[in-house]
């Protein structure tokens, strides 16, 4: 294979902006070399043999997501959101509260857009208040330990920042469709912030972004988890949960942004105060263990732990697991970096991106720090990592019911995967669909990207679970890794508005 990693060939006219660009090259040509000196082997070993068992594909599934989540990517991911932090004087714990009130406050004079900026917000964390938030984090835990906790906390801090700078972006840069809506995101703050000879960077956002909706976040997670768990919890038949899942989904996304916004910002407020309102009363049965808990979760953060899991019994967890599951399931539970969220901030009603930004960064807050740290401790405080093998959403099914009577947490568990999913997957339908619309110049195929959307959601309650959380991390680093590169290119522009603004 041709190795064209020997050079550098950008150069932006500015040393800054080049010094950024070399860094992010850098960074691209180490995942190829180590994606290439890995994977291929494998594949082309399995190719000989004539055919391809499932358990060497699920092999390759999870080698390409240890690197794509390598170090590369979460050294990318922290530089930016540690980045921001510093230049912007550490904004999101100063203007946090600041950020809250903006939610509820109506903008002066409003401004362009599809949706007001508080359904905005609704339908970004319908997004990413979905499986990760409770499947995720029971995962995260199982496999890189307590101290994935930790990680998953670092990577929202610093997350707020970069969610941030998304956002400022993503209303400095958006055009008008020739439908009269409004289009914005990664690809289009690349394109007219970065320049047209960036273009290919942002047709490679706009694909993953397209394909991650379909096979990675929008759909697969989200549906598997909804059909098992409402059919463990109330004995209902898989296909019978998958067909009225199906049936739902096509309902709201064939209205397009505003009929996708309207359900979100009726079931999000409504489903976020249920769930934290039912953990913080497993967490006061459990207040005891509290203390011990968040000692566990730093001291494991940066100590080799031994977890007790699957059949393999005793599985040594090193710093660097638990580092890249928090970071990752960090990323797929508030989508900071991911690029998804500017997609949807750009249509908001307003005129302001610092205002907008502030208002973004707050669904990482309420994402992250809130629901996933309350999901987290559930489980940890139940002792179910120590004494059992359980995981998922089994685990926090099981989680649950340690702080209440009889089987109430698995029902608490399996209405709050099933109401969060649901809104993640008509979330991610409108991602996928301005990303289609950015790749075929125009809104002509937009019906047929829906159709091959609900055929998505159809077959996924069929699909084996581990495949679909491994394509969902790597479509994931996959939107990423060109959205962190834009984020640093433009920090000058998001600095220079942030400065203007709080003037």
């Amino acid at each position: 294979m041709t190795n064209r990693c020997t050079e550098n060939p950008l150069n932006l006219g500015a040393p800054i902006l080049d010094t950024t660009a070399r860094f992010a090259w850098v960074v691209l040509c180490e995942l190829q070399r180590e994606l290439f000196s890995g994977a291929e082997k494998d594949i082309t070993t399995y190719s000989k043999k004539g055919q391809v068992y499932m358990g060497n594909f699920l092999g390759v599934l999870q080698q390409i997501q240890e690197i794509v989540w390598g170090p590369p990517t979460m050294i990318l991911l922290l530089i930016t959101g540690f980045y921001y932090t510093l230049r912007l004087g550490f904004l999101q714990f100063i203007h946090l509260p600041k950020a809250i009130r903006y939610i509820f406050e109506k903008e002066e004079g409003g401004g362009v857009g599809d949706v007001s900026a508080f359904a905005s917000l609704c339908t970004a964390l319908a997004a990413t208040i979905g499986t990760g938030s409770i499947v995720g984090v029971a995962t995260a835990l199982r496999v890189g330990g307590p101290g994935a906790l930790f990680w998953m906390w670092v990577s929202a801090i610093l997350g707020m920042a970069t969610k941030y700078a998304e956002g400022v972006l993503a209303i400095k840069y958006r055009s008008i469709d020739e439908n009269g809506e409004v289009a914005g995101g990664p690809m289009y703050y690349i394109e007219q912030g970065m320049g047209i000879k960036w273009r290919w960077l942002a047709k490679l956002f706009a694909f993953f972004g397209a394909v991650t909706a379909l096979m990675g976040c929008g759909t697969f997670p989200q549906v598997n988890a909804i059909t098992e768990s409402v059919s463990h919890a109330f004995n209902v038949p898989i296909p019978l949960v998958g067909a009225v899942v199906t049936i739902a989904t096509a309902a709201v996304i064939i209205g397009g942004i505003k009929s996708i916004s309207s359900v979100a910002e009726f079931i999000v407020p409504l489903m976020a105060a249920f769930y934290v309102a039912a953990s913080a009363y497993v967490l006061l049965n459990h207040a005891s263990a509290l203390p011990d808990a968040f000692a566990l979760i730093v001291k494991s953060a940066f100590e080799p732990s031994a977890v007790t899991g699957g059949a393999t019994g005793t599985v040594i967890v090193s710093v660097m697991t638990a580092m890249r599951t928090g970071i990752a399931r960090g990323v797929y539970t508030n989508e900071a970096g991911l690029g998804s969220a500017p997609i949807v901030v750009a249509a908001a009603k307003s005129n302001s991106g610092v205002r907008q930004g502030l208002i973004a960064m707050t669904g990482v807050f309420f994402t992250t720090i809130i629901i996933c740290t309350m999901t987290g401790l559930v489980i940890i405080t139940s002792g179910l990592l120590d004494t059992s093998t359980l995981d998922g959403g089994i685990l926090s099914n099981a989680a649950f019911n340690t702080g209440m009577s009889g089987d109430m947490g698995m029902y608490v568990v399996s209405i709050g995967l099933m109401f969060f999913s649901f809104t993640t997957i008509i979330g991610w339908n409108y991602y996928g669909e301005r990303c289609v619309v950015y790749l075929t110049n125009g809104v002509k195929y937009v019906m047929a990207y829906k159709i091959l959307y609900i055929l998505c959601v159809a077959v996924a309650p069929y699909l084996s679970i581990r495949p679909i959380w491994y394509m969902a991390d790597i479509t994931n680093a996959c939107m990423a890794f060109p959205n962190l590169v834009a984020l640093l290119v433009l920090s000058p522009i998001v600095i220079a508005e942030t400065k203007k603004y709080f003037q």
